[in-house]
């Protein structure tokens, strides 16, 4: 069920590879699958957070605001633009509805410096991410 909350047109690849490209991969996007390509926003997404937080804790506002800007982006362009919500079911709302409130408190932390907000958009990714890895696994598992 959560792999069909994501629908992957080739437009929809399309921006994707632009996206990815802006946030560093370059690499493995032309033979990728639809599932890879939701990995590795959700690696990207991880990837900007970290070096948000990093960024704060080392006082360049600059390098942090930055960071937080891609990964807002790599939420609502890619994860979230990516949702099925004809298809999806509640699983699809939901996801919209998180992600919706991810871009919020990740808009919050780069305008109040809150490594506290980073830290609670990681917790609440960090299951989602885990889960989109298991199912990739077992997809690659099948004959």
């Amino acid at each position: 069920m959560f792999a069909s909350t994501y629908a992957m047109t080739p437009s929809a690849a399309a921006r994707h590879s632009g996206m990815y490209q802006q946030v560093g991969v370059e690499s493995g996007l032309a033979g990728a699958s639809p599932h890879r390509l939701v990995a590795m926003l959700f690696d990207g997404w991880m990837e900007s957070v970290a070096q948000a937080r990093g960024a704060l804790r080392s006082g360049d506002i600059a390098t942090k605001g930055r960071a937080i800007g891609r990964a807002v982006r790599i939420v609502d362009e890619g994860l979230r633009a990516a949702l099925n919500l004809q298809g999806g079911g509640t699983l699809a709302r939901d996801l919209n509805d998180l992600y919706g409130y991810l871009t919020q408190r990740l808009t919050q932390a780069n305008l109040r410096n809150d490594d506290e907000a980073l830290a609670e958009c990681q917790r609440l990714m960090r299951p989602l991410q885990e889960a989109w890895t298991a199912i990739g696994a077992g997809a690659e598992a099948r004959p």
